[in-house]
């Protein structure tokens, strides 16, 4: 209550006059495993966390639709008798306006308001900050309760406005995380499963505080490369493809396919060890997926490879991987509890002196999806 408390306080001084303020929240999101299936269609496994994006909003009688960013210190607006109209601008406020965007052209009508932004999940972090951003802002311009419909109505806005091909995953976890549970989600369907996790292990994430360059266009390529491998084999998706027939494949589509298709597998194989208690195989099957990601799909680079192998050489951690788009951003790590202070402390220790800068690190706790909370 006292972040919320603070966040009012910072709406008035922002936006001195206005009425009185509603707020929501939608959490950040680790995602255990499943890393580049969610647009193949296939199994992923996230977790909210607490780590949440809080927007306030109150009506204005400016005619316009206002926002501040609290974390960028940067504001934007634009004529709500225009929101049909808007175009892209490259840059953060994008998320924002393609909110609108996507509720005007499924004809709802967009009022005049004022928004402040106030997030705790870290830009550029891996933990899913513009999929937090996007459905809370589509609650606070009047979106769906739903949380399905939420979901596909906030990945609409991300895909159609502001143009990245993502998959529905961080939209999904953000406004259906249970406390307490991961999700395990297949892509396709839309099936879900709550999956709880063994006592006495934490996750805990890494932020290697870097976003390479070429992670944008990186990301579309591999979308592409998953696209060709898919039409080379005559399927509809790579959810579809059959580990046999790899070798009808070669060079990129080869080597993306191979990722798809036994991460796919792995989701599955994480899950049922979760469900069985048996948090060795969970950590063996973390490994192999950040061996994949960093092999086959090349979305590994020098600060997460850093992470996973440290935090592997701390007793009592079981597993570790990249998670997230990769080129940067987070690691997730499985441990027992009782190793959360070494791993920290190795992290903190040897990141710094490899690269000259500190690491961010988040114990993260299972939580609810997207909520009111004024």
């Amino acid at each position: 209550m006292a972040r919320l408390e603070a966040i009012l306080k910072r709406f008035r001084e922002i936006y001195p006059g206005s009425a009185a303020p509603r707020a929501w929240r939608a959490p950040g999101r680790v995602n255990l495993i499943g890393e580049h299936t969610d647009y193949n269609l296939g199994l992923v496994m996230p977790m909210a966390i607490q780590l949440e994006c809080v927007v306030t909003a109150a009506p204005s009688s400016s005619g316009l639709l206002r926002v501040y960013s609290e974390e960028l210190a940067s504001s934007a607006e634009w004529p709500v008798a225009n929101i049909g109209e808007l175009r892209r601008r490259g840059d953060w406020s994008d998320r924002v306006a393609g909110v609108a965007w996507e509720l005007s052209r499924r004809g709802a009508t967009i009022a005049a308001q004022d928004l402040l932004i106030s997030s705790t999940v870290p830009l550029g972090g891996g933990l899913s900050s513009s999929a937090a951003l996007g459905v809370a802002v589509m609650l606070a311009l009047g979106g769906p309760r739903d949380p399905l419909e939420l979901a596909q109505l906030a990945r609409a806005a991300e895909t159609g406005f502001v143009g990245v091909p993502v998959g529905i995953m961080d939209q999904f976890v953000a406004a259906r995380g249970r406390a307490g549970a991961a999700i395990l989600l297949d892509c396709g369907s839309l099936e879900f499963r709550e999956v709880r996790l063994p006592e006495g292990i934490a996750i805990v994430a890494a932020n290697s505080m870097v976003r390479h360059e070429l992670g944008g266009s990186a990301y579309r390529r591999r979308v592409e490369e998953c696209a060709e491998a898919a039409r080379v084999l005559g399927v509809k998706c790579l959810r579809e493809a059959a580990a046999s027939r790899l070798s009808e494949l070669a060079g990129a589509p080869l080597l993306r396919a191979r990722h798809v298709i036994t991460e796919n597998a792995r989701v599955e194989e994480f899950a049922a060890a979760a469900e069985r208690g048996d948090v060795e195989k969970m950590g063996i099957t973390l490994i192999e997926s950040h061996r994949s990601l960093r092999d086959d799909y090349q979305v590994s680079c020098a600060e997460l490879d850093f992470l996973v192998e440290t935090a592997l050489s701390v007793p009592g951690v079981l597993g570790a991987r990249m998670t997230g788009g990769g080129f940067g951003g987070s690691t997730v790590n499985l441990l027992r509890k009782e190793a959360v202070p070494a791993l920290e402390s190795a992290l903190l220790e040897k990141y710094p002196e490899k690269f000259g800068w500190r690491p961010e690190i988040h114990v993260c706790i299972a939580s609810d999806g997207a909520s009111q909370l004024l």
